[in-house]
């Protein structure tokens, strides 16, 4: 039997609740805990959101959600069929958004929310027109954490310089705990978020093989203080490698975890515990 203080992989972003899915589902959610993997199941939008948080009642323990609304949806984005599938209801959810705070007021009193996000700044998806819905929107997810006392889980892609600037902005209003989501960022970077309260995911993308273009994570996670290392999924993208090119899914984080232990020169478990640990902190799961 599970005892209260064991402790457990944490995957602190991924999507159980999209349509990918959809057939599979309790398979993959009893894959997940005969390893011991907690997680938070993060939304994208109205629906995705509160399909994470009803997900997460389906479960005694372990399955939490964060609500909020990623840029690329601040506008009408291409159809991913990871996300939603080829239903009919895939037109209305596709459409573009305005964060609607009394839609998720109805959301973040269930316990079992325990961060705003995914939200932030997309400029690889979305073209220049795009960029002031999504400033409104992130700037009102940032309002809505500091009244909540929830963190952040921040999308940042193509578009750092924006985001930082909007942080330091509101830096007085900031929660005090936030989170850098699959961090694939520089050093310099890296300290900056680090000052303002922090804590990096890193995903399946540092066990790939490094592209001479692309930023090396290995570096970037020597850096980082073990008190602010976070592991994630992303699932169903981002598998890592033994798994590359297939759907991702929560049970993978043992491979992340496994990489990130082999990067800080420690072992597997010491990084379990210190993941689950700051995990615990983060997202206040002792309240919960």
């Amino acid at each position: 039997m599970e005892k209260a203080n064991d402790i457990h992989f944490f995957d602190a972003h991924t999507h159980a609740q999209f349509s990918a899915y959809d057939i599979d589902r309790k398979e993959i959610m009893d894959r997940a805990f005969a390893t011991g993997v907690f997680m938070v199941n993060v939304g994208t939008q109205k629906d995705a959101s509160r399909m994470a948080v009803e997900l997460s009642h389906e479960y005694e323990r372990g399955v939490y959600a964060a609500i909020g609304l990623h840029p690329i949806h601040t506008e009408k984005s291409h159809n991913d069929v990871h996300e939603f599938g080829d239903k009919p209801i895939v037109e209305s959810m596709n459409q573009a958004e305005e964060f609607d705070l009394d839609y998720y007021k109805t959301l973040v009193s269930d316990p079992n929310v325990v961060a705003i996000g995914e939200c932030g700044l997309d400029y690889y998806h979305l073209g220049e027109e795009s960029k002031l819905n999504q400033k409104r929107a992130f700037e009102a997810q940032i309002d809505f954490a500091h009244d909540t006392g929830k963190p952040l889980m921040i999308h940042c892609r193509d578009a750092f310089d924006d985001m930082f600037n909007i942080l330091m902005s509101h830096r007085n209003s900031l929660p005090s705990q936030n989170i850098a989501h699959s961090f694939v960022r520089t050093i310099d970077e890296a300290k900056k978020l680090l000052d303002l309260g922090f804590y990096f995911t890193f995903a399946g993308n540092i066990t790939f093989k490094p592209r001479a273009d692309k930023l090396a994570a290995d570096d970037v996670i020597k850096f980082i203080p073990m008190d602010r290392l976070l592991t994630e999924t992303d699932a169903p993208y981002l598998a890592p490698i033994p798994y590359r090119g297939k759907r991702n899914e929560p049970v993978y984080i043992v491979e992340v975890v496994k990489k990130m232990a082999e990067i800080k020169g420690i072992g597997a478990e010491e990084m379990k515990e210190a993941i689950w640990n700051n995990a615990r902190q983060v997202f206040g799961l002792d309240a919960i």
